[in-house]
């Protein structure tokens, strides 16, 4: 984990990845480590943990050296990448096929699968730029577990579906000189193919993508201490490995703290109760999950900013 640029904190939603992503990353920072923070939340979340507005490029983090942070807005991205494919096909296509390719492109962006593949694109150049920018390390905090999951997926997805289409577009354009040229040297409109060039351009940045997510990424789980989140990372870690993705850590979030033996009353009663239920689930936890338990966060009365913030990130160890 230490040694990965690239650590992906991932979970259901409402466990508590924002604070855990700022955390480390906060940690990582304080290692003297140069560290962009990277959320997809819609609700800005990370700037509420910072108290510090962002927006989609790198800002330094008030108060905090080397730290930078950043969100990305999921829909804006999704309308970016319809507008590129707009200006690409413009100057590939006729007017007549453009109009109809519009068309489709407006149905398909409103499909399942347009918003993960909107922000995979920009993930990438995330992932591309960071050594450029000189981040040691990059922390995505990303969208609850399935978006993640399919996010994560893209890339082996991606790259046989791109493979498919440059053979068919090569396979087409081979027939077309053929019927164009007859017994003719042909003109090698292969070479000059647009449709091809992009083609090959995002097979190369699914490949990178693929590599860099088995090399060079760790993946972390957030949980709090009941059944249904337990359950969801359970089906999280074992979607991972079909990819061949490993769960480095699962940090479990948001543990009620023991009131004191002396106390007494409806109050207490009921703290203990919940206590030996999340006592019982971390237990079952740490029995039944192959990853390892990387933290074990106590829930804060106060927001977890600030100096409560600089405590968590003291809980994390999110390093194997």
């Amino acid at each position: 984990m230490a040694g990965s640029r690239f650590v992906f904190v991932g979970g259901k939603g409402g466990v508590g990845k924002t604070t855990v992503s700022s955390a480390y990353g906060l940690r990582c920072a304080r290692a003297g480590r140069r560290v962009l923070v990277v959320s997809t939340d819609p609700a800005h979340s990370t700037g509420d943990v910072f108290d510090q507005a962002f927006d989609d490029s790198p800002r330094s983090v008030e108060g905090y050296e080397n730290l930078d942070a950043m969100e990305i807005d999921p829909e804006r991205e999704v309308e970016r990448h319809l507008q590129q494919l707009r200006r690409e096909l413009g100057t590939q296509l006729s007017a007549v096929m453009v109009n109809e390719v519009e068309v489709q492109l407006e149905m398909a962006h409103q499909t399942p699968g347009a918003y993960e593949a909107a922000l995979f694109d920009r993930f990438i150049d995330v992932m591309r730029e960071a050594e450029d920018e000189g981040y040691d390390c990059v922390v995505f905090d990303t969208s609850p577990t399935g978006g993640t999951l399919r996010l994560l997926a893209l890339p082996e997805l991606l790259e046989g579906w791109i493979e498919r289409l440059l053979e068919k577009r090569k396979e087409s354009i081979d027939l077309y000189e053929r019927a164009a040229i007859g017994d003719r040297t042909p003109r090698r409109v292969l070479e000059g193919d647009p449709i091809v060039a992009r083609l090959e351009e995002r097979r190369e940045r699914f490949a990178f993508a693929g590599e860099t997510l088995r090399e060079n990424a760790a993946f972390t789980l957030v949980m709090n201490p009941d059944s249904l989140s337990l359950r969801e990372t359970e089906r999280a870690i074992d979607s991972l490995a079909e990819y061949g993705l490993t769960v480095d850590g699962v940090v479990i979030n948001r543990i009620t703290p023991s009131p004191e033996d002396h106390e007494e009353g409806r109050g207490a009663r009921y703290l203990r109760s919940r206590c030996a239920t999340e006592r019982e689930r971390i237990r079952e936890a740490k029995e039944s999950l192959e990853p390892p338990i990387v933290a074990e966060i106590e829930a804060r009365v106060r927001e977890v900013k600030g100096e409560v913030l600089e405590e968590v990130a003291e809980e994390i160890q999110l390093q194997r």
